[in-house]
Parts: structure tokens; C-alpha cells; sequence
């Protein structure tokens, strides 16, 4: 190998997880990230791997497609699942972490490499070399634009949101009772149970409430995290056959509550909870105001509001080769959730083969395709070969396995392990 250098601009969970990899086979990675010194709006610490949104990496069990990934994640070494695992903390059956020690976990392990090099700095161009671009949806200024006219201007976008974090010891316990649905083993969740009357005010207030500007024209939300206050727009009783649903929620003390908001531990200390579901674009005071509204919430103490950001991804199909590089910049590989992948755990594994599509391209070795039996492969499937209208991000699910249905689930996941093991072995030979 006559260049063992490689440069991964952003570290996110994808640079993360690429950096991880790539040090471990002995590459010098050099990883450009503009945070701390530029205020991005979503991001709070200079941490490597910050989660934004949620500190949920979603079902742990393998009958869940994300549950399912994050095996085979497990199975190729990934940096997120082990940082994930000393970050844990009760959520019934939800791989939750406390995202604070999660991502000084992640950056205390890159920093170990003697070969892993991080240059806080903006990086506005990719130059001449092999690297990797794991920017993320908050992509911007001059290397958004370099990315716009390399990927033939097909770059898409939507809004996503984040929920509001509130103390725990502002909430009114003669009101808040800690249980999991449906006994999960657990009462790793705070319930905040509704009267009709009680829920009934406060679809009225948070519908009419005040909403933050957002500076675009573009409103294109995605429908995997839309912001609480639009899913109560769309009819009166969505929100209780939502996150609010009370079902399997009752206790003897509130055996049949009208609707239910669930607060999901934050940190390992137990002191900070977020309200689940609830990622907002109201304006901080109304947010204060109309959330204040769930009852044991009358006095919260918000530690951090919910806010909205502009998420950009490439219009995949017509921008990437099969090999998560650009067709018309084929050193700049694509890692993350500008490939068009959503979600945490998403976005890092495509970080993981991004990193393996360009060790392989230096080692002077043909791609392997991640086999489609498995929720990476599949994923990727539908990256390069999506047809239709607009393309939108997609996350783990059982629709990206049509011939998959409940009573041959064990037999996929069966599949699925075998497939990505076998993936493995074959990229180290």
C-alpha cells in the first residue's frame, strides 16, 4: 500500500465508526471536525459521536430490523455498540444510553490510536485524495455547495426535530408513576397519565401554539420523526393512538388513563429525562408554556428545548456507485445519513462499510457487495436501487424484506447472521 492515509471530514457516528475501523487495519486517519468552534444549532459538546435527537438506539431484540443491525454491527467490531454498551441505562427494550458518556466513550477510544489524528477545523473541500464524507444533515456552507455540484445537484432535504430534556427533580410525583408497557422487566419509564379533559386542553393549546421560523421554503418533514405539534394537526386523537397511547400502561392506582406522555431516562445518573416523542418546533417559550400542560410537568425545569434543523442527504440512487462513492467524485465516499440512510444506528453502520469500500479500493481489492439477506445489505440495496418519485431517507425495517414476514422471522435472522458473518470474514482474507 503505498498510501496507508486516509481524511474523514465530520465525527459524527459514521466518521466514528470509518476512523475505528481504518485505525485498527493500520491506516493513518486524519478526522476534520468543525465543532467546538462553530455553532452548528444542534449540537451542545465537542464530543465525537453526539447524539442529537434522542438518546434511543431503538429495540434491542433481533424481532425488530434495528434490533437485527445492531447485531450484525456487533459482529463487525463497531465503536457505537461498544460505547453503547458501557453507556447503557434502563429502557425497557430499548438499547438507551446516557448520550454524555456515550460519546466521551467513542472519543476516548479514537483518541487512543496513535494513528487516529483530529484537526478541529472546517474542511471546505475534499481535494485530489481518497477520503470519507461523514458531514451529516447539517451539512452547510461552501463543502455543501462543492457536495450540490459533484453530486449533479440532486442533494434533498427534510426537517427533523429534537425533543425537550427536563430535570427530574422538578416533576410532581403525587401525579408521575415510573412503569414499562406492559411490564417490560423494568420501570425504566416516568408516565404522566391524562384525563380526557386534561388531554383534551392540551391538543387545543399545542395545535394553536406559537411555531419557530424556519429559514427555508422547503417544509418537507420526515414522516419517521415528525414534530409533535404537526401530529396533532392532523386529527384530534392522533396523538393518544400515538406516543401518548395508554395501552398497557395502567396500574391499580391509574387503571385506565385517557392518554399517557412517557419520559425516558437521559443519563446514567438518573437526574435528567426527556419526553419521548415530543420533538418540537415551537419557540421555546411556548414550549414551556404548552408542555407545562402534562400533568406532573406544571413546574419542569427544561434543561435543553426541542428544536428543528434542515436535514440534507443526496439523492442516492442517481449520486452514489455501489460502492458509497460519488459517480462524479468517485474518491469522495459517502458515510452516514447524507447517504440517505435515517437514524443513529443507520448511519453508523453505513460508516463502518464505507470504511472497508475504501481500504479495499487502497489494498488494491475488488468490492464485495454487503449481502441483501442482511439489514446493512438491504439497506444499501435500497440506496443504489430505489425507483420511483422522491427519494426518501429510510430506516431499518421489515419492508426491506418482502419475502421476510412473522412466521419466517427466525429463519431471517438466521440468514442474516450467517450472511454478515460470512461478509466479514471475506473482506480480512
Amino acid at each position: 500500500m503505498k498510501n496507508k492515509a486516509v481524511t474523514i471530514i465530520g465525527g459524527g457516528l459514521a466518521g466514528s465508526e470509518a476512523a475505528y475501523f481504518l485505525c485498527k487495519r493500520g491506516y493513518e486517519v486524519t478526522m476534520y471536525e468543525r465543532r467546538p468552534s462553530y455553532d452548528d444549532g444542534a449540537h451542545i459538546t465537542p464530543l465525537l459521536g453526539e447524539l442529537v435527537c434522542s438518546n434511543s438506539l431503538k429495540s434491542m431484540q433481533l424481532t425488530n430490523a434495528c434490533g437485527l443491525l445492531k447485531e450484525e454491527m456487533r459482529r463487525m467490531g463497531s465503536l457505537m455498540m461498544e460505547a453503547a454498551d458501557k453507556a447503557a441505562i434502563p429502557g425497557g427494550n430499548a438499547l438507551t444510553v446516557d448520550r454524555d458518556l456515550f460519546a466521551k466513550t467513542m472519543t476516548d477510544r479514537l483518541l487512543t490510536f496513535p494513528n487516529f489524528h483530529l484537526i478541529r477545523e472546517e474542511k471546505t473541500d475534499f481535494g485530489e485524495d481518497l477520503c470519507i464524507l461523514a458531514t451529516g444533515p447539517l451539512t452547510d456552507g461552501a463543502l455543501y455547495d462543492r457536495l450540490l455540484e459533484l453530486s449533479g445537484g440532486t442533494n434533498l432535504s427534510f426537517f427533523d426535530a429534537s425533543a425537550p430534556i427536563i430535570a427530574k427533580d422538578s416533576l410532581d410525583f403525587t401525579k408521575v408513576y415510573a412503569k414499562s408497557r406492559f411490564d417490560q422487566g423494568d420501570d425504566a419509564y416516568l408516565n404522566c397519565p391524562f384525563t380526557k379533559e386534561e388531554y383534551d386542553r392540551f391538543i387545543i393549546e399545542l395545535t394553536h401554539a406559537e411555531r419557530a421560523h424556519i429559514h427555508s421554503i422547503d417544509t418537507h418533514y420526515f414522516e419517521g420523526c415528525l414534530p409533535v405539534e404537526i401530529m396533532a394537526g392532523r386529527g384530534h386523537e392522533t396523538l393518544r393512538h400515538g406516543m401518548l397511547k395508554p395501552f398497557g400502561l395502567g396500574t391499580p392506582e391509574h387503571p385506565k388513563p385517557y392518554a399517557v406522555a412517557q419520559l425516558r431516562q437521559d443519563t446514567k445518573l438518573g437526574d435528567y429525562y426527556n419526553i419521548v416523542g415530543f420533538q418540537t418546533n415551537l419557540t421555546y417559550r411556548e414550549q414551556k408554556r404548552v408542555f407545562r400542560m402534562i400533568p406532573g410537568l406544571e413546574n419542569a425545569e427544561f434543561l435543553r428545548y426541542g428544536l428543528m434543523h434542515r436535514n440534507s442527504y443526496l439523492d442516492a440512487p442517481h449520486a452514489l456507485n455501489e460502492d458509497l462513492s460519488l459517480k462524479k467524485a468517485p474518491n469522495v465516499y459517502i458515510a452516514g445519513q447524507l447517504s440517505g440512510v435515517e437514524g443513529y444506528v443507520e448511519s453508523a453502520a453505513v460508516g463502518i462499510i464505507a470504511a472497508v469500500e475504501v481500504a479495499r479500493r487502497l489494498e488494491g481489492k475488488p468490492h464485495i457487495n454487503v449481502p441483501k439477506e442482511t439489514v446493512i445489505g438491504a439497506l444499501l440495496d435500497y440506496l443504489f436501487h430505489f425507483v420511483g418519485g422522491r427519494f426518501e431517507p429510510m430506516n431499518a425495517n421489515w419492508a426491506l424484506f418482502p419475502d421476510s414476514s412473522k412466521k419466517s422471522r427466525e429463519k431471517t435472522i438466521e440468514i442474516a447472521l450467517h450472511a454478515i458473518e460470512s461478509y466479514w470474514k471475506d473482506i480480512h482474507e
